[in-house]
């Protein structure tokens, strides 16, 4: 399987006033790597579905906010 998180390098300009970030990153939704459904999927139980937000594990992509903390489905009240 591919990563889902991606880095890249901007230009920094010796004119910029403020401080270069030298590394950004972004996340590439896990759909783009799969090219059609294939048959048999793995699926969620209806409950974890409804927590993650997709049927298929394959599908699930976790929010990482910029604290650098994970979160995956929803928290638990």
């Amino acid at each position: 399987m591919y990563s889902q998180y991606r880095v890249y390098f901007p230009y920094i300009s010796p004119f910029d006033p403020c401080p270069p970030q030298r590394v950004k990153s972004y996340v590439v939704p896990p759909q783009l790597f799969i090219q059609f459904q294939p048959p048999n999927l793995p699926q969620f139980s209806p409950r974890e579905a409804l927590q993650y937000g997709t049927l298929w594990p394959d599908l699930f992509s976790p929010y990482e906010g910029r604290s650098g903390r994970r979160e995956e489905g929803r928290r638990k009240k």
